[in-house]
């Protein structure tokens, strides 16, 4: 199951093994029914119809990823209603900098795998 946590604001002197270092995954990042101007990162192609941060961290989960899920609003999300809120945060580095998961080792191979899911 994944953690759910409060953010601190961004400190450099924190490692990447902590979770306020993990990057930040908004379903809007791969959902098919948005633009690109509207907050989707992927091609359309590749991008799935309205993802839930559910989905996305069973799907971290299963490519072994350390998540956790934080009650947040994408901005440029224009609805409000509240199976709209969340987004996944996600261990890529251990604390010594190396990959967690050395078969996804950027962000970019990490939204492949999202995609894929």
């Amino acid at each position: 199951m994944a953690a759910t946590f409060t953010r601190t604001s961004f400190n450099p002197n924190k490692k990447p093994s902590d979770p306020e270092r993990w990057i930040c995954i908004y379903p809007a990042y791969i959902d098919s029914n948005k633009t690109r101007v509207a907050g989707r990162r992927v091609p359309k192609s590749r991008a799935v119809e309205r993802p839930t941060c559910t989905e996305i961290s069973d799907v971290l989960q299963a490519a072994n990823f350390k998540v956790g899920i934080e009650p947040k609003f994408y901005s440029r999300e224009s609805s409000k209603e509240e199976e709209m809120r969340g987004r996944v945060r996600v261990q890529l580095k251990n604390e010594d900098g190396s990959p967690v998961n050395p078969t996804f080792p950027t962000s970019k191979m990490n939204s492949m795998n999202l995609e894929r899911g």
